[in-house]
């Protein structure tokens, strides 16, 4: 699609944190990139509202500023990677969401699928989308570099 101008003039947007005026109503990920100061390793993402994934934006990439809400792009580091304190210990992650299995397996070294077992999930110190709460099997969640994890097992008898 072409890049045209829009019938209101200016369109607000901004790039993490920090508010941009465009004059057309489409801007391409390599726009953003220039705008914004990101550097070219750096990962683009336009924040959508949840339940929904945050959508990554290649520099080839164009987005409609003309929407009813302001656009939110934030940029991150492709090589991601945290140290969760994990029931005490330090455990290297390089992803931005953990699921209940996951954690389970960083706990306990494997997650067991029998209905006897039982595993408690609860944390603290994580990112302002859920910076404390207690998971269940299926749910994921958002980490940060030293989020707390306490991971409990027990068997049903």
């Amino acid at each position: 699609m072409e890049n045209r101008e829009t019938e209101k003039g200016t369109l607000e947007f901004k790039i993490n944190g920090e508010k941009y005026e465009w004059h057309q109503e489409y801007i391409t990920g390599a726009e953003i990139r220039k705008l914004g100061n990101i550097p070219a390793d750096d990962e683009i993402l336009l924040a959508i509202k949840k339940p929904w994934e945050d959508e990554p934006v290649p520099d080839d990439k164009q987005v409609n500023l003309a929407r009813p809400e302001i656009e939110h792009f934030y940029s991150k580091n492709r090589n991601f990677k945290v140290a969760l304190i994990v029931n005490g210990r330090s455990k290297a992650w390089n992803e931005k969401t953990i699921t209940f299995e996951q954690l389970i397996i960083l706990a306990f070294g494997s997650y067991d699928g029998n209905p006897n077992k039982v595993y408690t999930v609860t944390y603290d110190r994580g990112p302002h989308e859920n910076p404390e709460g207690s998971m269940v099997k299926g749910e994921k969640v958002f980490v940060k570099e030293k989020m707390i994890f306490n991971a409990t097992a027990t068997d049903k008898s």
